[in-house]
């Protein structure tokens, strides 16, 4: 079956090309009454709106673009749901671009297939690609990493001082062998977590055992083979708290320990990132950090539609985390006993 024209709307309605597409598109220059009829036809037609000439004709897709490597786990799907949400009350849509080849990542930004760019991803787009984006004007909210400039901005999360301060509230039950579930190397938030826990190591004169930096990759399946096989490998020294690089991380820890016969916390504390919908209902409920992740949506959306709409240059804005305690952490069992 041919596909339904502009042209074929007009001869039905009996009116001229310019008629439907001014009905089509609200111009006010039409009698209501033609307006109506015109789209009452276009409708019992089943015509579709050739998308890629309005947007040629507006030079605007009223689409954002999200470009990310992974959108597995809690965490992203309470991400692109918050930023999808917030792009319906701006009048834009979402298209969520899922890949690890920086070419097609940059041929959909500089394809102008969208209108504005947000970027999470681990390959990381280089200074060369920046000024390249610069100079054709895209504009972009990272969120991978600080950056602001006239036409770019950024809207991170604190993950240096949650490391921190998360191992620091180890350290102050009476911690002393505390173990990081390290991400992706290649991430801004994975590197800056533990970076942070390895500050408060050195600020309160703890020693670091390479053994205790184990990869668990922000995966709940990768961290509970991993702890499985450090218990099996250096069972004789294990931890009395781990730290996890995200709340997923966390819970494969938790499960691990528990398939070893160990109590959380009886035995051994577990801390996460992020505090996820289901880490209050984990067994134990999940101390972690909460990560304003609704938050950074609505605000990485706004900042990027203003952008577009030239009301305000590229801002780089932190977002702080917060300990929240739940069942998962509590004194270690020789410093209980010394109490």
């Amino acid at each position: 079956m041919a596909k339904i024209t502009i042209r074929d709307v007009a001869r039905e309605a009996g009116v001229s090309i310019s008629t439907v597409s001014n009905a089509l598109n609200d111009v006010d220059v039409l009698n209501p009454a033609t307006k109506m009829h015109v789209l009452a036809v276009a409708e019992r037609l089943n015509y579709v709106p050739n998308l890629n000439g309005k947007m040629l004709k507006s030079g605007k897709t009223m689409m954002l673009g999200f470009f990310t490597t992974s959108v597995s786990g809690p965490y992203f799907y309470k991400l692109i749901e918050t930023m999808s949400r917030q792009c319906e009350r701006h009048g834009y849509g979402l298209n969520v671009f899922v890949t690890k080849d920086k070419q097609v990542i940059m041929s959909n930004i500089l394809g102008r297939r969208v209108d504005g760019v947000i970027i999470y991803e681990e390959l990381k787009i280089d200074e060369h690609d920046i000024d390249v984006m610069e100079k054709d004007k895209i504009k972009t909210v990272f969120l991978d990493r600080e950056f602001s400039n006239d036409t770019m901005g950024s809207v991170t999360f604190d993950s240096y001082t949650a490391g921190y301060e998360a191992a620091k509230y180890l350290i102050g039950l009476g911690h002393k062998r505390i173990a990081y579930i390290s991400g992706v190397d290649t991430m801004f938030d994975s590197v800056q977590r533990r970076e942070g826990y390895l500050a408060a190591l050195r600020e309160y004169g703890l020693p670091l055992d390479e053994d205790y930096i184990i990869q668990g990759y922000f995966e709940e399946d990768s961290t509970f083979n991993a702890i499985k096989a450090f218990i099996r490998v250096h069972g004789h020294k294990l931890p009395s708290a781990f730290l996890a690089g995200n709340d997923l991380s966390a819970m494969g820890c938790i499960e691990a320990l528990k398939a070893h016969g160990y109590e959380v916390p009886g035995d051994v504390s577990v801390v996460g990132f992020d505090d996820v919908d289901i880490a209050r209902y984990f067994s134990p409920p999940l101390t972690t950090v909460r990560n304003p992740i609704a938050r950074q949506a609505i605000l990485t959306v706004d900042h990027l539609v203003r952008m577009i709409q030239g009301k305000e240059t590229g801002q780089s804005q932190t977002l702080t985390g917060e300990l929240i305690v739940r069942g998962s952490s509590h004194v270690p069992p020789d410093h209980a006993d010394q109490g």
